[in-house]
């Protein structure tokens, strides 16, 4: 029921944002005599049609990126699709051999887009792949489940299809699963084992300076939240009946966390759009556009992750199992491991991700490092001026002292 009033809700609405949009472009056009009496109606009727989220994904728009010293085409390949998601390549034209990097996105209510400026940063020196996410309400049936255990397999997927030799960025929630393929595939010898892990801002033990999200996370019972958070796709939408957890409860749950910043961020739209301050309205829409694009995860992927990752933490005690078998990071001998977290980060804090280290006890100490980002919080260690100019460069140099 859940689902099928949120989008009716959103039917309701549809009309009144239409109109809204087709007003605000007219009054854009009133006369030079009350421009800012024009500019303000014009910009409250944005605000209105604004008022709705996207369940597509954004595009990227990396279309060129400078290597050296010339601009080089980009385009997104699909190096293997599957149903719950794609490994997508940015394939840069006529540049040479790059260190391959695999870009682990979170599965988290957002699209893989979330992730564009850390992409954009890696590109000019790496040959970039990305985990490319699919929205669960447009996955039939038919393709089956999708859980904490299948996000692994796919991650193991990836990386055998991108060959040996590859590395590993993995940024927030994923670190979990991803630090877990590199133990699978370790143990098992495998030649496609990522040469380099790099973790960033992820709750590998979320036991260590809890924060509101984990105190969410543990204030129920897990059957409290298949009872209230968990509905079925409506029938309109290709993953009907799918029991899902819908982007829009994982996007309230967010910005119930920091309400007064975003409605500060809304009205400052507000006063940029009235003042014709386009260049600080635009920063505002680009951000917020990409933000309120939401996707559903599958009921199981968010149950067993809330369970498994911040209820009873199992990794973290190393009592994880993967398909029947115990997941072993002591198993992890030839994996370079590099840990990242920001002082502020108010969604996974300091020690979260350190906690990798005590876990991966067989890695000598010259094949470990750590790194802990003053003044960012959690989207400043992925995105963002530090991102680029302090952390970058020591994701870079990770990677290249083990390629």
């Amino acid at each position: 029921m859940l689902y099928a009033l949120y989008q009716t809700t959103a039917d309701v609405m549809l009309p009144m944002r239409i109109w809204a949009a087709v007003a605000g472009q007219g009054f854009a056009l009133g006369g030079e005599a009350s421009a800012e009496r024009w500019r303000a109606a014009s910009a409250l009727c944005e605000m209105m049609s604004r008022a709705a989220l996207s369940h597509r994904r954004p595009s990227f728009g990396i279309d060129e990126v400078k290597c050296g010293n010339q601009l080089v085409p980009v385009h997104e390949e699909e190096a293997l699709a599957m149903p719950f998601g794609t490994l997508l390549r940015f394939a840069k034209e006529g540049v040479g051999p790059q260190p391959r990097v695999l870009l682990v996105a979170p599965l988290s209510g957002h699209f893989a887009t979330l992730l564009r400026d850390t992409v954009r940063v890696l590109l000019p020196e790496h040959d970039v792949y990305i985990t490319d996410w699919a929205n669960a309400r447009d996955v039939g049936m038919w393709n089956g489940r999708f859980g904490f255990d299948e996000y692994i397999e796919h991650l193991i997927t990836f990386l055998e299809a991108m060959g040996p030799g590859a590395h590993v960025v993995a940024v927030c929630q994923p670190c979990v699963q991803a630090l877990a393929a590199a133990a699978i595939m370790a143990e098992d010898d495998n030649p496609a084992q990522p040469r380099s892990l790099t973790l960033m801002a992820g709750p590998i033990d979320t036991r260590v300076n809890p924060t509101k999200v984990n105190d969410l996370a543990t204030g129920k019972p897990i059957s409290w939240f298949e009872q209230n958070l968990i509905s079925r796709v409506p029938l309109r939408y290709p993953g009907a009946t799918r029991r899902v957890y819908p982007g829009f409860l994982q996007l309230t749950a967010f910005m119930s966390m920091n309400a007064e910043r975003h409605i500060k961020a809304q009205v400052d739209l507000y006063k940029a759009l009235s003042k014709g301050e386009t260049e600080q309205a635009k920063t505002i829409k680009d951000f917020y556009d990409e933000y309120f694009a939401v996707l559903d995860m599958t009921a199981e992927f968010y149950l067993e992750t809330v369970e498994r990752v911040f209820q009873t933490y199992l990794l973290a005690k190393n009592e994880l199992d993967w398909k029947g078998r115990r997941v072993n990071p002591r198993a992890i001998r030839r994996t370079a491991l590099f840990t990242i977290e920001g002082e502020r980060d108010d969604i996974c804090s300091i020690g979260q991700t350190v906690a990798a280290h005590d876990l991966c006890s067989s890695l000598r100490p010259y094949r470990k490092k750590h790194y802990m980002q003053a003044g960012v919080g959690h989207y400043g260690v992925f995105a963002g001026r530090r991102w680029a100019g302090q952390i970058y460069p020591l994701v870079r140099n990770t990677i290249l002292a083990n390629d």
